[in-house]
């Protein structure tokens, strides 16, 4: 089983978050370099038509793509049903709360090809606000109602810490922290997990 990866998308990391919680070693972790907004990468469209990073094979050859796809095969792979449980108000409770993760994640990174990718006369300061108050305004509900789910490991806890370390890495400006205080206590110690340390590829 093989993942294609970039150690810059929190898409790609929740993935590996993933494997690393749930104890899955079959896992080979692919680096993919040279990724461009703008042009394709023929390494991944030959699994992925869309051309995005993570990309997973599995052990038939079969491609697979979309974090949330990927993170919840590795799960069912691994045997785990702690990260996604049956039970079906919990069940969607993480689903939501995952779905909140990932949609920030989308938010940040067009964030960051808004700022940083596209020539600065054609940037839309209109939408790059609007795209930093969706993520205050994410935080502020994650800060306000889910720290109790956000204590145990599962999909929905683990995309929002591989999106808040995103957040410090392209977007420190935002100060996320500054009126989230219970939400940066449970970031600091969910990053101290080992799950969370860089991969080495």
């Amino acid at each position: 089983m093989k993942l294609l990866y970039n150690p810059i998308s929190p898409f790609a990391r929740m993935c590996v978050i993933t494997a690393r919680e749930v104890g899955l070693k079959s896992l080979d972790i692919v680096a993919v370099e040279g990724l461009s907004v703008i042009s394709a990468n023929e390494e991944v469209v030959r699994h992925n038509p869309l051309g995005r990073i993570p990309t997973l094979i599995t052990d038939h050859g079969h491609p697979m793509h979309d974090s949330r796809v990927i993170c919840e095969y590795i799960a069912h792979r691994a045997g785990n049903t702690s990260v996604l449980p049956d039970e079906p108000v919990k069940r969607f409770r993480i689903l939501t709360l995952q779905a909140l993760g990932q949609g920030m994640a989308d938010t940040a990174v067009a964030l960051r090809y808004e700022t940083a990718s596209r020539p600065e006369t054609l940037r839309w300061r209109e939408l790059i606000d609007r795209n930093r108050q969706r993520l205050t305004a994410a935080c502020k509900d994650l800060e306000e109602h889910w720290i109790t789910e956000l204590k145990e490991v599962t999909l929905g806890s683990i995309a929002v810490a591989a999106t808040l370390a995103y957040l410090d890495f392209r977007h420190g400006d935002l100060g996320w922290r500054d009126s989230n205080q219970r939400l940066a206590e449970w970031f600091g110690r969910f990053s101290a997990r080992p799950s969370m340390a860089p991969v080495a590829v």
